[in-house]
């Protein structure tokens, strides 16, 4: 016999208490339950929106768009979520799935890079992009800087390090070669760099 609040072995583990929340929050939507999708928005739209202007920013006018679009999808796909994870990390999930898209979608469509003599405008040393964006002390400086580029440039740097998107990834996703990527990730790199040892 065990004791009270232990569990015996073979018995089904109970749901923790996020996870029975999370899913009658979920029905309480799907039911069309007004006060739900409410208590649905305000529960994830910091965190929502947080996310997504970080990595859109300077293009602040765009945040709001993507972070309707992120609800709507949420919205149109909740019946599929099954409780296997937290609500939040389904809807932040689908949030990284939307700003990949943007980013996708403005890299595709982004003027081709020029083949010309870049290997010969390439410095031997790279700047460790993904070092500095993990250093606290330089992170406001690192975001200024990545405010100040092209916006081809902002978007490959952010996804590239930050999302940590391989170039191969971002090929296939963009329908760019791999080499292109990896063109434009040096050239991003360069732009980077010039401008963070210049104060942009």
């Amino acid at each position: 016999m065990h004791s009270l609040g232990q569990q015996a072995p073979g018995e089904p583990q109970a749901p923790a208490p996020q996870a029975v929340e999370d899913s009658a929050l979920v029905a309480a939507v799907l039911g069309k339950d007004r006060k739900a999708t409410a208590e649905f928005i305000s529960r994830y739209a910091d965190a929502v929106y947080g996310y997504v202007r970080a990595r859109l920013a300077p293009r602040h006018d765009q945040v709001e768009d993507l972070v309707q679009e992120v609800f709507l999808s949420a919205w149109e796909s909740l019946s599929r979520y099954r409780g296997t994870g937290s609500l939040e990390a389904w809807v932040m999930g689908i949030a990284r799935h939307k700003v990949e898209d943007h980013y996708r979608e403005r890299l595709r469509a982004a003027e081709p890079i020029n083949d010309g003599d870049q290997g010969s405008a390439l410095p031997a040393v790279q700047p460790a992009v993904h070092q500095l964006l993990e250093e606290d002390q330089v992170r406001k400086k690192t975001w200024q800087v990545l405010a100040s580029l092209p916006e081809q440039y902002r978007l490959a740097l952010v996804w590239r390090y930050w999302e940590g998107a391989s170039a191969r990834d971002m090929a296939l996703k963009t329908g760019k070669t791999e080499k292109a990527i990896e063109r434009l990730l040096a050239r991003a790199r360069t732009e980077f760099r010039g401008r963070w040892n210049h104060g942009q």
